[in-house]
Order: structure tokens, then sequence, then C-alpha cells
């Protein structure tokens, strides 16, 4: 429900000749095999031509070298980075030629992919839109990301580092707003390019004083020594930068959030959704239909198991407002979690869903800054790279700041809502498949490079339809409700970007159709059109190819499918776009299953 760490996104050229066994996740990585190895090698290429450029996502998922580095929004930045990355994709072109190995030519055509897709999106944005950027929420990531529990304390005290570069004082450094106002005003004037929207700006507004207080909070909460004097000038510099903002760049602002239709069309690409936008919102529109009929049928018996007071028990929207009546306050929120977390563990196994890490999981709530910069609950993956054992942490926010005075979320606090969440950002979802590709060895290639939301965030859905049987029946209304969510977010965010329909008409839809908070609603919203467009399509899409590719499987196999080893395999590949992953399926698991 929420972009994966807000960069959400990073063909087929041989056989996937992987493991068809899998075998259980264990609390230590294991031993690479000698291709990953040698893939793992190659990919040192690509993050060596995009992390200077990146150095907070690098830092994120582990990459050494890169805690105390920042965005680069220097001169000519854009042109630079397409340059790195075609250099980069040269030398993987000669690497291809020569390599025998196909699980490792694989590989290199997942990067080469990978490459060739920064290019078009830098292309795409340099020629659509003009370069502003949202400082303090960029500033309050970056050291987010390096102030976590996930991360070592002799990296977390590279932070101090980091504050310095963002605010000019580290060498050869110029503060981040200087070259943000930059690159903004050399661009002023040009034509065709597309001010950023009305939205995202009057957010930015809104929220500096929340960054620059949660920034503070961290450096507070890991006792990072000597931060003071650095604190107090980047606020002075955050403030400084809103002002210029409210001042040059509200007044210019769009109202219309539409996206020209190339930059669109690179959005839902890039995330790995591969079909017309049409048939897209034709598929979903049916599935929108079938889940609201469930519920309707569902409904009644949700009211006989509860108790509940309603006019009419045919009512599914009814019968949600009355379960969110069942409000736990914020003290107790993380224990109930909790007890849930703690009671799908035994689940997934008694039920042989797919193999569980015998360690609990992580889950927290959200700070108000990283509601901001985050408003629903999303998963902070672990590092992918030199990882000793940390874990990812399902984190939940409280509000949504950005929605004003109606900023309390009533869509996650409520007894029901906690089965289908944990189940979609913990196990058996982000968690698990994190944790699988942490644990059970996974080349880079196949987790940063392949990354793509059609795979995370279907994986997710279909582990949240795989517990539903298991849940009680309020549970299951709410994993229902946010099925029909799914369908209306593959809706509602091609018509918004593609003008066939309004935000007006799209809130009705969430509000009075979904059964959404008004909070809820405005991020849904501002996320289709300001934070990710094209993004929320990936659940659905994604959903329905694994989907696809289960029935077709167990079709295949007949008596001899085993939904244990078919979901584990599918965690055995790491985050293979949809086309590949079938591919692996046919080719590899099916023909191993047959042997048996």
């Amino acid at each position: 429900m929420k972009p994966i760490v807000l960069a959400v996104a990073l063909a087929l050229a041989a056989p996937l000749p992987l493991a068809a066994a899998t075998t259980p996740p264990s609390p230590a990585s294991a031993p690479a095999p000698a291709w990953v190895a040698h893939s793992n090698a190659l990919a040192q290429i690509l993050l060596r031509a995009q992390a200077p450029f990146r150095p907070e996502m690098a830092s994120f998922f582990g990459v050494p070298g890169y805690d105390d580095k920042v965005v680069d929004l220097g001169p000519d930045n854009a042109a630079r980075y397409r340059a790195a990355l075609e250099q980069a994709r040269t030398q993987l072109r000669g690497k291809l030629q020569l390599e025998r190995d196909p699980n490792v030519r694989q590989d290199l055509e997942i990067m080469i992919a990978a490459a060739g897709r920064g290019i078009e999106g830098s292309t795409l944005e340099e020629q659509h839109l003009m370069p502003w950027v949202d400082v303090p929420q960029s500033v309050f990531g970056g050291l987010n990301g390096l102030l976590s529990d996930q991360v070592p304390p002799e990296r977390r005290a590279r932070a101090l580092d980091r504050l310095k570069a963002y605010i000019g004082q580290a060498p050869g450094s110029q503060p981040l707003a200087t070259l943000a106002r930059q690159r903004y005003d050399e661009k002023s004037g040009t034509p065709g390019l597309l001010q950023p929207t009305r939205i995202e700006v009057e957010q930015a507004l809104a929220n500096v004083d929340t960054y620059i207080d949660g920034i503070g909070k961290l450096f507070a909460k890991y006792d990072i020594k000597g931060a003071d004097a650095a604190l107090a000038t980047l606020a002075t510099q955050m403030k400084e930068y809103i002002e210029w903002t409210r001042r040059d760049v509200l007044p210019q602002a769009r109202t219309d959030t539409r996206l020209p239709a190339a930059l669109y069309a690179f959005q839902l690409k890039d995330v790995g959704v591969d079909i017309d936008p049409a048939l897209l919102m034709q598929r979903a529109q049916l599935e929108y239909m079938e889940t609201r009929a469930m519920m309707r049928q569902l409904a009644p018996l949700v009211v006989q198991a509860k108790g509940l007071k309603v006019d009419d028990a045919n009512d599914y929207a009814a019968v949600i407002r009355a379960l969110k009546r069942d409000t736990i306050d914020n003290d107790r929120l993380e224990a109930h979690y909790r007890g849930i977390i703690d009671a799908i563990d035994p689940i997934i196994r008694r039920q042989r869903i797919v193999d569980v890490p015998q360690r609990p999981l992580q889950m927290r709530l959200g700070s108000a800054a990283e509601s901001a910069a985050s408003p629903a609950p999303h998963y902070l993956p672990p590092p992918l790279v030199g990882n000793t054992g940390q874990q990812g942490t399902f984190v939940l926010p409280l509000g949504n700041p950005a929605s004003g005075g109606k900023a309390q979320y009533d869509d996650f606090n409520f007894g029901s809502a906690a089965w289908t969440l944990s189940a979609h950002e913990g196990r058996p979802g982000h968690d698990l498949q994190f944790a699988a590709m942490v644990e059970r060895g996974i080349s880079l290639a196949r987790t940063l490079f392949a990354f793509n939301s059609v795979n995370v965030e279907g994986w997710a859905l279909y582990a949240e339809a795989e517990l539903v049987p298991f849940e009680p029946l309020d549970g299951q209304m709410i994993a229902l409700q946010f099925r029909l969510l799914r369908a209306a977010r593959a809706m509602l965010d091609p018509m918004l970007n593609l003008g066939l329909t309004d935000r007006e008409q799209a809130r009705k839809v969430l509000v009075e159709g979904v059964g959404l908070s008004e909070a809820m609603a405005t991020q849904e919203l501002d996320r289709y059109t300001v934070r990710a467009p094209g993004q929320a399509c990936s659940y659905f899409y994604g959903y329905t190819r694994i989907m696809e590719l289960r029935m077709r499987t167990e079709l295949a196999l007949g008596d001899r499918f085993d939904r244990l080893a078919f979901n584990n395999f599918l965690l055995d590949q790491g985050l293979l776009p949809p086309d590949q992953l079938a591919t692996a399926v046919d080719e590899v698991f099916i023909p191993a299953q047959r042997r048996r």
C-alpha cells in the first residue's frame, strides 16, 4: 500500500536453470553459488554507475562507501547520469558477448535492461518536467534511511557527515537547497516543461517543520554527537528554500496533474505493467464488480458473527463502518498487531503455504515525519548487500498530514484490519519475500536491478489471498475491501492520468465505494497523480499474473501440484518480471515436479 522507500522500481535472453527444490530459510545468508558471486561481481559495473548519483538509495540497500554521500544535483546531473549508465550498458553488453553461463547471461540481460530504463526515464523527465525537488523531504529520507535500527552503529555515525554534505559543509559540497534552486532556475522559461503540481508544492510547504523536527529527533534518538550547529544550519536552509518555493514556484504550479502520455506510459512500464492501460482498466472493472459482490455476500455473516448493529446487513460499506468502531488506541496499536502477527506464522506453517523464517517480524509505528513522507502502511526492506542479519520493518503510520484537519486514519486502527495488513507487509508478504532474497543468496541482478512493483506488490497481494481462508470472517471482509481497493487503483490511476475522470469522482469511488477514510482517500489520490503515478496499478496486475501462473501450473501438474513448493520457488526467483517468472515456472519448476 505504498511506494517502498519512496523509490519504487529501479527480455528474456536465456533459460532459467535455477534449483527447482527449495530449502527452508536460515537465520543467516546462505553461501552464494559460484555463478551468483560472478554475477554480483559484474553487477558492480552498474552499481558504480548509479550509486554516485543516488547514494542514499545505494547506502540504504547496504552498498558500502556511500553513507556520507548525497544525491548529485550538480550542473548537467541528468546528462552525466545518462552518460554513466550508457557506459555501463556498453560494458555489460561486452560481458554478455563472452558469457556462457545461462544464469549469468540472464542477469546481464536484466542489468542491461535496467540501464536502458534509467536512460529512458531520465530523458523523458528532462524533456517534460521542470526539475523542482522537495528538498526537505529528500533530506529527511536520506537521513532516516541511515538513522535506523536496521543500520549498524558504526554506519549510523556517518549521519553527521551526510548532514554536513546536505548543508554544504563537507569538502567539495554545496548546500542541496542551493543546487536544487540552480537546477530549477536554469530551466525556467523553457517552453513545454511542466511545473510541479500545486498539490505537491503545497504539501512541501506544509511539511517542512515536520521534517526538520523529525530529523532532530533522529539525531537525538541515536545520540549522534556534535550535530547541533549543523542541524540549526539545516533548519535555516530548509525554511529559506521553502520560502523561495512559496514565492517563485507556487504561483506557477499546475493544477492539472496529468502527465504527458509518453511519460505516463514509461511510468507503467517502469513498475512492470506491460499491457495497454485500456485493457488494464477493463480487467480491473470486472474485478471491482466481482469483489464487491463477494463483499455483499459475506456482509451478513460478519454481522451475525460480530453482533454488529447495521440497518442493512447486505450493505458492506455499513458493515465496514461498524467494524471500524472497534477502534484501537495508539498506545495499544502495536501490541494488537503483534498479537495478530504471532498468530499468522503458525497458520502459514500448518497450512504449508510457504517456508517461514524462525525469527519474529519487526514492526513499529511511524513517526510524524515518516507519515508525511509516506502516509500509508509500508515496509522498509533490509540491506540487500552485505547483510549480517538485519531485518526489514513493517511501519504503520498514524495519520496523513497532507489531509489537513482530517489527518487521522480509521483504516488500520481497528481489530479486523490487522490480519490483511500484517499478511501484506509482513508474512507471507513483503517481509518474507525480502528475507528470502537475503537468506537464499539471490543475485543482485534479480533483487536490485530486476526490482519491479508488479512482482513485489503482486506477491504481497497474492500472499494476502493465501491467508484469507484461515482468517476470521471480519478479517476476510477487510481483506476483500483492500482487494477492492487494488481493483479501484487499477481503474482510477489510468483514468486520472489519461483525463477520463476527475479527482472528486475518484474520491467518491474510494470513500463511498471502497469505504476508505478521507485521509486514506487523500493519500491514494495524491499517490496516483503526484507521488508515484502508475505504481498503484502494479498490485492488481501483479496479483493477476501470479494467479494466472498458479492456475496454469495446477493444470499442468494435476495431483502433483504442491503449493508449498510452488510458492517457495516463486520466492527463489527474486524479483523477476512476470514473463521471466512464468518462463522459470514453465521450464524449471514444472519439469522438476513431474520428475518427482
